[in-house]
């Protein structure tokens, strides 16, 4: 893992999920999208809510090319009986995601919940405790709602300073075994050092990059699957 974050910070990238006035129409977009997936009739098959932000979202590519959509094929390829639903918006943060979580998990009352958020907060200066509050009452919110978890961390580059990069990071660890929730380190692992797989932003994976994406997602998501939902 150590070498997964030299690797990052080597690249000086800004975090991948950038938050920012420059994002502001494709936030506005993933919100009315993110709100119209939720508006709709809670699904009749077992559901994976993804709660993430502009990773997730799938910024700057092709509709229905981002990782979340191939989650959707891989589990039809494997015959997982779920339905996904991506509630993702680019440029959220931990509270934004905290906030409507509620309306989600009623709405949808999901089997698995995918937390993909917490790299602005840090892009924001919000304090590492907040942050980690933040996540906690996700997780918290959750599993009180009978879904499983699988929290995605994330790296930050090294401006930050080491000793930040380290806490911050840390943040996820902790909470996966306070909570004894999954955990995914990296989304971006094995891409991390190679700047093809990046937008002309150098921020956000290219569509080559989203089945990476998923890879690294797949083998953790995939026990948390019910048997009985396998055809």
């Amino acid at each position: 893992m150590d070498t997964l974050k030299n690797n990052w910070s080597a690249r000086g990238f800004v975090m991948a999920a950038v938050a920012s006035a420059m994002f502001a129409a494709a936030a506005s977009s993933s919100v009315n999208a993110a709100e119209a997936q939720a508006a709709q009739a809670p699904p009749t098959k077992p559901a994976i809510v993804v709660l993430g932000d502009s990773l997730s979202a799938e910024y700057g590519l092709p509709r229905d090319t981002g990782w979340v959509n191939l989650l959707r094929e891989r589990l039809a390829k494997e015959r997982f009986d779920y339905s996904v639903a991506n509630s993702s918006i680019s440029g959220d943060t931990t509270s934004g995601g905290r906030a409507r979580l509620t309306a989600v998990l009623t709405r949808i009352k999901p089997a698995v919940v995918i937390v993909e958020l917490g790299a602005n907060d840090a892009l924001r200066g919000v304090p590492l405790a907040t942050t980690e509050a933040n996540l906690r009452g996700i997780v918290d919110a959750s599993l009180a709602a009978h879904a499983k978890v699988l929290l995605v961390g994330m790296y930050v580059p090294p401006n930050y300073g080491p000793d930040y990069s380290q806490k911050f990071h840390a943040v996820y660890e902790r909470i996966a075994k306070d909570k004894k929730v999954s955990l995914v380190p990296f989304l971006l692992a094995g891409i991390e050092d190679k700047p093809s797989m990046f937008q002309s932003d150098q921020i956000h994976p290219t569509v080559q990059a989203q089945p990476l994406l998923l890879n690294n997602v797949w083998p953790t998501l995939k026990p948390l699957l019910a048997a009985g939902a396998s055809q």
